[in-house]
């Protein structure tokens, strides 16, 4: 009886078959495509895609093709027993049989022609598909090997519970290791003796990368045992197989990646090693110019540090800008923006610091003033401690440090008074006004001995006093003296005392010292007899 309706069937399905390839021919000429105009439908079983359905067939939709299917080849699975998959030729496709039943068939509108996929290399695919699906759907069934599944997985997580663990121990073992060689290498690297790394801030930062590299072998763990998992039984074995696919291809894509940027960072690299090499080179170069081996001229040890630092700077430069199109990932259109954002903000933020580096460049290459030099700059006074690219500090004689842009320099009249002297040490001078009454012998004589009185003040040179002018009421004398190399003393200090000496020695000897300004004149003449003019403390020559 079962073989009659068997045969019953397939000659049913013969009949709409030749029923089928009966249409009148004018219908596929006015609708080509009207089988691919329907929605397409996977046939999922056991959690597996076996075919996708992309066209309707002899009217029914994907959708139906695929429910039907499923619940056909869902019923041929509850039955038990040999289930051998085959394929029989058809004039509309391929027809899948399991064992003398018909589970679905496959035509040429189901192929995906996008992919190049044909008629046969669809069908022998949704072949090996239901075979997998039927020997799962028998695995599952098999209490013997649900049990040792489920043993295999039991001592899949406990492994994975003691790899936990061990990630945990070694995290804390190389936060140790990391955090002592960090301190001995914060220790190690200073400069002008003081300590370029904060332990204290830098100790945070390398617990939170220790802390998330953690964190990505835990997640990668947990992802490998959840895909172990799920790989032992079968129901959820898909599962396991999309995680491992797309695992795969993430580490595929970044493998690829690297692979196809190694020539340009190759590339790359090899550029910045020429560029070290010629820096290193052209260092050694301006050495031997600032050392007199050469005729430099213009480079002395003074501006060798200057010079090295922007010759190294444009050749890197030089090297990045050729290495820029070689790094991986230069032809995007995140790395274009990146670098339009970075020319803009140097663009708009540029021209003061331009103007201050030129300005630094100038005062290194001009030797205007030199570290240790007493200059007054503007309405600013006192010994250069620090000359950098952009600014330049100074020590008042009050022990303040004033911080002076190097443009405001340039543009301003500098005086140095270090630069004249013999040896290491600074000019002072101060201005006295005496009325036309007193000698100017005497005058210049005890300016003399006040500059005499001060240890602070050098004698060889000797001091020297100029009348710098001839006023209605006083001629102007100006005494200038350098102070001792050896007794350095803040030049305000330095001139507090000579003042206090001069009014001393103007008082001892009866001279007046005059004011700018007064009102009236005494009503004798104000002339120096000549009996007077070598007044003590002058000496006839």
């Amino acid at each position: 009886m079962f073989d009659v309706g068997r045969w019953f069937f397939r000659g049913v399905l013969g009949v709409l078959m030749m029923v089928c390839m009966a249409v009148p021919a004018w219908a596929d000429a006015e609708k080509p495509d009207a089988a691919r105009s329907v929605e397409s439908a996977t046939l999922r079983v056991f959690n597996r895609d076996i075919i996708t359905f992309r066209s309707a067939f002899l009217g029914q939709t994907p959708a139906v093709r695929a429910a039907r299917s499923k619940s056909a080849l869902t019923d041929y699975l509850r039955q038990g027993g040999e289930h051998k998959v085959s394929v029989k030729e058809n004039p509309v496709g391929k027809m899948v049989m399991l064992g003398p039943n018909l589970v679905f068939i496959i035509t040429s509108d189901d192929v995906d022609v996008l992919t190049g996929e044909n008629l046969e290399m669809a069908t022998q695919q949704a072949v090996r598909r239901l075979e997998q699906v039927i020997g799962e759907t028998q695995e599952s069934r098999d209490m013997g090997k649900l049990l040792r599944a489920l043993a295999i997985a039991g001592v899949a997580s406990v492994i994975y519970v003691l790899l936990l663990l061990g990630v945990g121990r070694l995290r804390r073992w190389v936060e140790r290791r990391l955090v002592a060689i960090a301190e001995r290498k914060a220790q190690a690297l200073t400069i002008a003796g003081q300590s370029v790394l904060e332990t204290h801030a830098l100790l945070p930062r390398l617990q939170q990368v220790i802390d998330l590299l953690r964190w990505f072998i835990v997640a990668l763990l947990t992802y490998e045992w959840v895909s172990f998992v799920l790989s032992c039984f079968p129901y959820t074995r898909p599962w396991s197989e999309q995680l491992n696919a797309y695992l795969y291809d993430l580490f595929a894509t970044v493998a690829e990646a690297m692979v196809d940027a190694l020539p340009g960072l190759i590339l790359a690299a090899t550029i910045f090693l020429i560029a070290r090499f010629f820096a290193n080179f052209a260092g050694r170069l301006l050495a031997r110019l600032a050392g007199g081996r050469m005729d430099g001229g213009w480079l002395t040890q003074e501006t060798l540090p200057t010079t090295r630092r922007l010759v190294s700077i444009a050749i890197w430069l030089f090297a990045l800008a050729m290495a820029y199109p070689y790094l991986p990932g230069a032809q995007t259109e995140a790395f274009k923006g990146l670098s339009v954002l970075l020319g803009l903000m140097v663009s708009l933020g540029a021209s003061s610091v331009v103007g201050q580096g030129a300005a630094g460049l100038i005062l290194t290459y001009t030797r205007t003033i030199r570290p240790g030099e007493y200059v007054r700059i503007g309405e600013h006074e006192g010994t250069v401690t620090e000359m950098g690219m952009f600014t330049t500090r100074i020590r008042t004689g009050l022990g303040e440090e004033l911080t002076l842009p190097n443009s405001m320099i340039t543009g301003a009249v500098t005086k140095n008074y270090s630069r004249s002297v013999q040896g290491r040490g600074y000019i002072v001078d101060t201005t006295v006004t005496i009325g036309y009454d007193t000698p100017w012998r005497q005058v210049e004589a005890m300016l003399v001995e006040a500059a005499r009185r001060r240890p602070g003040i050098l004698m060889a040179p000797a001091p020297q006093v100029f009348q710098t002018a001839l006023s209605d009421y006083y001629p102007e004398y100006r005494l200038v003296a350098q102070a001792i190399p050896e007794r350095p003393r803040p030049r305000a200090e330095v001139l507090s005392h000579l003042h206090q000496n001069i009014q001393d020695v103007f008082n001892e000897h009866g001279v007046q010292i005059m004011s700018p300004h007064y009102m009236a004149d005494p009503a004798v003449e104000k002339v120096v007899p000549p009996e007077n003019w070598y007044a003590a403390p002058a000496k006839r020559e």
